[in-house]
């Protein structure tokens, strides 16, 4: 096979999960919080906007529109003087019986492309507190990223929005 035949093979997914428990909240108090897909600001701290722009928020098929400062935006042609990262994310599936939803990002200005996530709010356990959110996601790699950074970022993400919950819900 020449080397320009394998350039056009599709590269591997790129996967990711994260963790992180909370003490105190039950998975029945944590979810409502999680599941109104038009608010996560209210949960997320390096969210500064995130409002519904078509659908109903928690239906599947809404779209909502999210502006903050996680992870940073490439720009135009690849400027990174651009610091205010968006996106437009689509509500794909969501059960509120099993708490978990799916979304994925039609636009944005942060170079993900084929991206989807899934949130879960499981009951916890001792090791891990009375409750578990847990984040993953699958997209193609991006350019200039090292998937164990983006991981990384994750982490650091879910555990703010972990401390969040339990203070909004204390």
């Amino acid at each position: 096979m020449g080397d320009e035949e394998q350039s056009q093979e599709a590269k591997p997914k790129w996967e990711g999960k994260v963790s992180a428990g909370l003490k105190g909240p039950t998975a029945e108090q944590v979810w409502p919080l999680l599941e109104d897909f038009f608010n996560l600001h209210k949960v997320f701290p390096s969210l500064t906007i995130c409002y519904g722009i078509e659908g109903v928020s928690g239906q599947p098929g809404c779209i909502r529109y999210c502006a903050g400062f996680s992870i940073p935006s490439t720009g135009h042609n690849g400027n990174s003087a651009v610091t205010h990262s968006w996106s437009k994310e689509k509500l794909v599936a969501i059960d509120p019986s099993k708490r978990t939803m799916s979304y994925e990002m039609v636009d944005s200005n942060i170079g993900f492309n084929s991206y989807v996530s899934t949130i879960r709010v499981l009951p916890g356990n001792e090791e891990n507190g009375s409750t578990k959110i847990e984040w993953s996601f699958v997209l193609d790699p991006v350019e200039g990223w090292k998937l164990e950074d983006l991981i990384s970022k994750y982490e650091l993400g879910l555990q703010r929005m972990a401390k969040k919950v339990e203070e909004t819900l204390a």
